[in-house]
């Protein structure tokens, strides 16, 4: 297979080729005319260039289709089996791993692998092994892999490959050296921008092209999707939603300021909350937990919303207004179609979103709201490994 197409962004046909199998994600077959007309390129180029693609393995002759009155087309679409591109999640003490097919199905998928990434290129170089040994060992042969997206939390410049979480120096970009370690392109990108790119490509979105993905996890954060492209701003550090200063409970963020967001509305947030009301003596489920340990998991917290809890529940309702509070004044600036509320806490369900779009519906202006829908996460936890192929998947192509 000759992929050096993907590595090449300055000879034309190169660029057409991008081009073209970019169409075939956008929709599954088109036709040699079709392609010569939204490329407006000679169908001989068109013709050559598509012979290339499909004898290089990147796309596949889907057979001919009828038309009225005159000769069948061939159809052409990506082939799956292309390669594969990986996606990885980086959780404060654990990875989420994915792998897609080139098409963009999901092939593999691990929760929870134990890993705690350091600021150091001995962890780096860990993160690279621990992620081919769990594809290799699910029986996938990694010299297939094209790319690999990784997601972590924090500010993030997806063009430099610097990550602010993962900093180990000026001349050593995160993907630069967990590129060097797989052998393969790498690309770094925040972990609810991930999140956003993949509900938007294969989850919950429909025909939406200007999306707000909030991440409510142990922080807060958020993706911005315009005309349906990935929002960065002048910096590439756009989406910190959860330091947006809105609340007055003199509770000191993890940033260092006074009153932010996510003090009130993340996963953090309902820990600290709920340690402040055990330590009160409310009555809850966790209280004899909570005695023998001194502490709590978010882990305990959610399960004891699930299972009904009336302090857990008390605090996830609050949780749900803050953030409802907030998404009002989003709805307000951005007029979106659709916003997700995605990340760990989306357990609460009802108990959060109730009192979330009661917020909303109180705080945000009728004719801005009332073409903005709010809806959960349709992929959950998955949504970050998943976004992270994608973005791989469009990086290679030029795409972004």
């Amino acid at each position: 297979m000759d992929s050096s197409f993907l590595n090449d962004s300055g000879s034309k046909s190169s660029i057409t080729k991008k081009q073209i199998i970019n169409l075939c994600i956008s929709e599954e077959s088109w036709s040699i005319a079709d392609f010569s007309k939204e490329l407006n390129a000679s169908i001989p180029t068109v013709s050559k260039l598509v012979s290339e693609l499909v004898d290089d393995g990147f796309l596949e002759d889907l057979g001919k289709v009828g038309s009225t009155g005159g000769r069948r087309s061939s159809m052409y679409g990506l082939n799956p089996d292309a390669g594969y591109i990986a996606g990885v999640d980086v959780g404060r003490s654990h990875i989420h791993l994915a792998l897609t097919d080139f098409k963009g199905r999901m092939q593999l998928y691990k929760e929870d692998v134990p890993l705690k990434l350091e600021s150091t290129p001995e962890s780096l170089s860990a993160l690279g092994k621990e992620v081919k040994a769990i594809i290799r060992e699910e029986g996938f042969d990694f010299s297939k892999v094209l790319g690999c997206g990784v997601s972590v939390t924090g500010r993030v410049n997806t063009d430099t490959g610097y990550s602010f979480s993962y900093f180990i120096g000026e001349e050593q970009p995160f993907s630069d050296l967990l590129s060097k370690e797989l052998g393969i392109p790498v690309t770094v990108e925040n972990d609810s921008r991930a999140m956003a790119f993949g509900e938007y490509r294969c989850g919950v979105c429909n025909n939406e092209s200007n999306v707000l993905f909030i991440n409510l996890s142990w922080g807060l954060g958020m993706g911005i999707i315009i005309n349906g492209k990935l929002y960065y701003g002048k910096s590439g550090y756009s989406g910190e939603f959860g330091h947006f200063p809105m609340l007055h409970n003199n509770q000191i963020c993890q940033c260092g300021k006074v009153g932010c967001l996510e003090t009130g509305a993340s996963g953090s947030a309902m820990h600290r909350m709920i340690i402040e009301k055990l330590k009160q003596e409310k009555a809850s489920t966790l209280s004899e937990r909570f005695k023998k340990k001194g502490d709590l998991t978010m882990d305990e917290i959610l399960a004891a919303v699930e299972e009904e809890d009336v302090l857990a529940i008390e605090v996830m309702e609050e949780i749900g207004t803050n953030l409802g509070q907030g998404i009002a004044g989003l709805i307000n600036i951005f007029n979106p179609d659709l916003v997700v509320i995605g990340g760990r806490l989306i357990t609460g369900k009802d108990y959060l979103m109730l009192p979330l779009k009661s917020a909303v519906n109180k705080l945000s202006l009728n004719i801005v709201n009332r073409d903005t829908t709010i809806k959960l996460s349709k992929l959950g936890r998955r949504a970050g490994p998943i976004g992270d192929c994608m973005l791989s998947r469009s990086k290679l192509l030029g795409l972004m």
